[in-house]
């Protein structure tokens, strides 16, 4: 499995990963009822990107004094592409988790926590599909093929389906739990479990964990396959995607109030999907370079998210 992911760099992703975790558990409270004000999610974004923007400058110099600076330029290239990639496709994670604390009622001081183990859970998760993704291609290289088919045809249809939304009240995995577990519609705080009668009961917030927790992993079997299309080095898919995850919680609170605005964002993802299958399926004819790939994904997410404000300013100017 090629790689420039020496123990150093490896060593250093991982320390940055607990230390900063750890400052989220302990030190700013994440594991605290919280609600999360507009001001601090903003003060969090900035932080979040630029750790990655350093990591990444960083990774640059590194490369840079050890393997020289042609392979320094593309893999720190091939790192902000992915980190792009993978913060636009957040997106739709975003939209989904404002549905799902919706439909359970979850408060807001309350959402931080799911939230919290929904990243948690989403570092483990990706972690291990990246290093078999990364295994599976140098074992078969015909499955870069399948990605890109598959991404091609996830684009499509997330295009064609984009103002469709899902029926939670009849989603399988809830009425399975439902079925299978003593389930209380109230809240106790922010447990997960409470008791009644000497019966365990589970609350609406696992409800809520579990399936923020499935729709990241349906959302990482999009995401991680339009990284391997930029990088198949499992380091540079495996940080760029965790800093991109690390930041997720933050950008969730940034665009809770707002994400109404940008009602055609979904067209815009669906069209980045779409060019990364093709790049994927033409990787063995021609190689679209990765600068171009980092400019394409960023006109089409700028050119959708300014033609949602217009939308929106056309319409508040007709009513």
């Amino acid at each position: 499995m090629e790689t420039i992911g020496s123990w150093e760099l490896w060593a250093g992703f991982a320390a940055i990963v607990v230390v900063m975790l750890a400052i989220d558990l302990f030190v700013v409270g994440g594991g605290k009822e919280h609600r999360v004000s507009f001001k601090e999610a903003a003060v969090w974004s900035v932080i979040w990107i630029s750790l990655s923007m350093a990591f990444a400058g960083v990774l640059w110099w590194y490369l840079d004094g050890s393997v020289g600076r042609e392979v320094a330029n593309s893999k720190a290239l091939e790192f902000v592409t992915g980190y792009l990639i993978e913060k636009a496709l957040a997106v739709d994670n975003v939209f989904i988790w404002l549905m799902l604390f919706s439909f359970f009622a979850v408060p807001p001081e309350l959402q931080k926590r799911v939230l919290l183990y929904g990243v948690l859970g989403a570092i483990i998760m990706r972690t291990i599909m990246i290093f078999a993704g990364a295994w599976l291609i140098t074992q078969f290289h015909w499955i870069l093929y399948v990605f890109g088919a598959f991404l091609l045809i996830t684009g499509v249809k997330m295009y064609w389906f984009a103002d469709e939304k899902p029926d939670l009240e009849n989603n399988k995995l809830v009425k399975w739990l439902r079925g299978h577990m003593n389930i209380t519609t109230e809240f106790d705080g922010q447990n997960f479990f409470t008791w009644k009668n000497g019966v365990r009961y589970a609350t609406p917030l696992f409800l809520a964990l579990v399936l923020v927790e499935v729709s990241d992993l349906i959302f990482a079997v999009d995401s991680i396959p339009a990284i391997f299309a930029i990088t198949t080095d499992p380091f540079i898919v495996l940080t760029s995607n965790i800093f991109a995850i690390l930041g997720l919680r933050a950008m969730y609170f940034l665009l809770a109030g707002v994400a109404d605005r940008f009602s055609l964002l979904k067209y815009g993802l669906a069209m980045v999907l779409m060019f990364i299958g093709v790049k994927m399926l033409l990787i063995d004819i021609y190689k679209i370079p990765v600068g171009f790939s980092l400019a394409v994904v960023a006109v089409i997410i700028g050119a959708s998210v300014w033609a949602s404000l217009r939308k929106e300013a056309r319409e508040n100017k007709a009513s």
